[in-house]
């Protein structure tokens, strides 16, 4: 009888080890055979990563998914004396997911979210309908087209933050638009209606029962002349009307703030019936507004005016905000001025090594608060009747990723202080922001 020994037992393992390889029918290994070609991918399909996102699309395009997305990492350092608790900071301002896409070849959509803190998840969510350039119609959530300013995306803003005139418009609200390009881009029109919702604030439903309209037309007068030099200069109006009725829970009006993001107006409010202001009949926004960009030279400038009826107990008042802004900017070199955003033309980390784009901007910004809101309506040593402000800002764009900006704004009221008129604000902003 055979005695199985360790040794016995590890060249037996050995054995059947050999034996159960792959390599074990052949006893001189098979030569290598050559790399096999890439497969076609399924049913044509392309996916493309660039600088504008990461694309998934039929071969004939007529689907298309895209991920975007950007990213806004914000400093603000405001001046002691006039600072309040809180505002210097170090913040994300935006944190924003995008996907996108085409269906059919005949049908668009947009899903924008933000993870940033204190900010709305949801900001646009619409599926629009494109049987030609001509007639587009969107539904869901995004921008009524009233505000020059607010309908420019926020990478592509001149300052770190928007201006006054922005306080007085609708940023997103839920409804359904009617909008298109005619004349090879010369007029474009905009009408729609939507569930309504106060000065620079977003809904997702409607409290009230009532609905807003929004409209506007703008115009490109040289874009199909000869005269191409003038082709970036847009004239347009725009125009809202509703009825809002709020309650003590949801006023129907929002706090104005400046462009550093602080409050300077806010309407009064109370514990008790009767004591706090809401919104009440008929709002009414008006916005002439234009910009012309030529070469390196780019200026923008809007007018809002927005009259609200509120209510106090029994009280009545029909209000009236005006506000306006200008704007001027100038690319020093490497691209050109654009409502769009600028593009670098050499772009840092390109072949060549180039230093992107750099661009210096002023503005001048007012707004006006109605004298009938005071005393009645809002606190005189709370709210200032007035608000003024200028800024410059410097703009590095290193390729058409990533943006770093600083800023500077200087804002001073009328009134706003239990001794008379708040401090002035002096503000220093900056942001590095990348997109893609």
């Amino acid at each position: 009888m055979a005695v199985f020994t360790p040794h016995r037992l590890s060249i037996l393992a050995a054995g059947l080890a050999w034996l159960l390889a792959p390599h074990a029918v052949a006893q001189t290994p098979a030569p290598e055979a050559p790399p096999a070609a890439p497969s076609p991918t399924p049913g044509g399909v392309a996916v493309k990563a660039t600088p504008e996102g990461i694309s998934v699309s039929s071969a004939d395009k007529a689907f298309l998914l895209k991920l975007r997305g950007y990213i806004q990492m914000d400093g603000r350092f405001f001046e002691s004396k006039a600072d309040r608790p809180g505002s210097t900071t170090l913040l994300i301002r935006r944190a924003r997911p995008l996907l996108e896409g085409t269906l059919f070849n005949l049908f668009d959509f947009r899903l924008l979210a933000d993870f940033a803190a204190n900010a709305p998840l949801l900001w646009d969510a619409y599926l629009e309908y494109r049987p030609s350039k001509a007639v587009r119609v969107r539904v869901g959530k995004f921008r009524p087209p009233v505000g020059l300013e607010r309908n420019q995306s926020g990478i592509n803003t001149l300052f770190v933050e928007r201006a006054l005139p922005t306080d007085l418009v609708p940023n997103r609200d839920v409804g359904v638009m009617v909008h298109g390009d005619l004349y090879d881009g010369t007029l474009s029109y905009a009408l729609g209606a939507f569930n309504g919702t106060a000065d620079g604030a977003s809904a997702d439903t409607n409290l009230d029962d009532s609905f807003d309209l929004a409209a506007r037309l703008f115009a490109h007068p040289f874009r199909a002349t000869k005269l191409k030099q003038l082709s970036g200069l847009g004239l347009g109006i725009a125009a809202s009307r509703g009825q809002q009725f709020g309650s003590a829970s949801t006023t129907g009006e929002a706090p104005l703030r400046t462009m550093g993001q602080q409050t300077f107006f806010i309407f009064r409010t109370g514990t008790g019936a009767g004591e706090t202001v809401i919104a009440h009949g008929e709002h009414v926004r008006l916005s002439p507004q234009g910009y012309l960009y030529l070469g390196p030279v780019g200026a923008m400038a809007e007018y809002v005016s927005s009259t609200q009826e509120v209510n106090l107990g029994a009280r009545h008042a029909r209000l009236r905000f005006e506000s306006w802004q200008a704007s001027a900017s100038y690319v020093l070199f490497g691209g050109k001025a654009s409502y769009d955003g600028v593009k670098p033309t050499d772009p840092l980390g390109a072949e060549a090594g180039g230093w992107g784009a750099v661009e210096l901007g002023a503005r001048y910004a007012s707004l006006h608060v109605d004298p009938d809101a005071f005393s009645i309506y809002a606190d005189p040593t709370r709210s200032a009747r007035n608000a003024r402000g200028w800024g410059a800002v410097a703009n590095w764009y290193l390729n058409s990723n990533v943006r770093v900006a600083t800023s500077f704004d200087h804002t001073s009221f009328d009134g706003g202080a239990v001794d008379g008129d708040r401090i002035p604000e002096d503000v220093v902003m900056s942001r590095f922001q990348v997109s893609w």
